[in-house]
């Protein structure tokens, strides 16, 4: 879920909003910023909706732009509220989401506008997002974080829009917030024509059959799932509980790959000390496992960054 409204004092929100998760057994990660509400969140039927009752009452945030999909097991361990500055980082001071996003296109209008020649078409994830799917046509930034964006658009503008009349721009991500900040900071740029995908990749592999899909790979997401694909069944990856990127099944068996530790991807950029420690909490989330408990320390993934 998210919202782009704006809440006056967002320290006294937190604590109702988690009450009331804890309270109904629901688990993930919520976040509130001066800017509105952002998280994934995981429980039973019931408990969801009083959740999204209780935030629906908060201010801005009666249309909240929601999508539920299943798990046969709990993809989030523990129950997390923040307070940030952002509800998702892009560093740009004085861009409202709220009131300059680009145009909305459903997803049953998406592949005819990224068909076009004419348009441009952006993928605003990570790098390891991209790597594992994307649609056709989908030029990758090559961005480590969404804070990267700004600067990667900046650098290659003139390579992307050259110098005569500006071309439509369309972009995506995951479900459809970091989205909203990007079309606003390229209005702010300058760039008129700006589009992105109403709900995000989440609702295209929903509402899209896939035989009439320009989806290629799948999803990664920020839960226990690691990657979905077309209505939204659970995907082939694993996570690396070291760096939080999605391992393919192939890349399992790789010599590089040791579970809780260490990947191919990231095997070079931690020390042994640090695979040590990484060693040690996934022993002792395993023995968690074997007595029916949470370890504190387990990884969980947070929203994109």
């Amino acid at each position: 879920m998210y919202r782009f409204t704006r809440f006056e004092d967002c320290a006294s929100l937190r604590e109702p909003l988690l009450r009331i998760c804890r309270r109904r057994g629901v688990r993930g990660t919520l976040l509130l910023a001066p800017e509105g509400i952002n998280g994934t969140i995981a429980g039973s039927s019931d408990a969801i909706a009083a959740v999204l009752d209780h935030v629906r009452d908060l201010p801005g945030c009666a249309d909240l732009d929601v999508k539920l999909s299943g798990a046969a097991t709990p993809p989030f361990r523990r129950m997390k509220v923040r307070v940030k500055r952002e509800i998702v980082t892009m560093g740009e001071p004085g861009l409202d989401a709220l009131a300059d996003a680009g145009t909305h296109v459903a997803a049953h209008a998406w592949n005819a506008l990224i068909s076009d020649p004419a348009t441009i078409v952006i993928d605003t994830r990570n790098e390891y997002e991209v790597a594992i799917g994307t649609f056709d046509r989908a030029i990758n930034p090559r961005t480590a974080t969404f804070s990267d964006f700004p600067a990667w658009f900046r650098g290659e503008r003139e390579r992307l829009l050259g110098s005569g009349r500006q071309p439509r721009v369309a972009m995506f991500c995951t479900g459809g917030i970091r989205c909203e900040k990007s079309t606003a900071f390229l209005k702010q740029e300058g760039i008129d024509e700006v589009y992105h995908l109403q709900g995000g990749i989440l609702r295209y592999l929903e509402d899209v059959p896939e035989e009439q899909s320009l989806w290629r790979g799948e999803c990664f997401v920020f839960d226990g799932r690691v990657s979905v694909g077309h209505g939204l069944a659970p995907g082939t990856y694993e996570l690396c509980h070291a760096c939080r990127r999605p391992v393919s099944q192939q890349e399992l068996g790789s010599p590089m790959y040791e579970a809780g530790v260490s990947c191919a991807a990231c095997q070079s950029e931690r020390t042994d000390e640090q695979r040590a420690s990484y060693r040690e909490r996934h022993r002792q989330e395993m023995l968690g496992v074997m007595r029916g408990q949470s370890h504190v320390g387990a990884v969980m993934n947070e929203p994109p960054e």
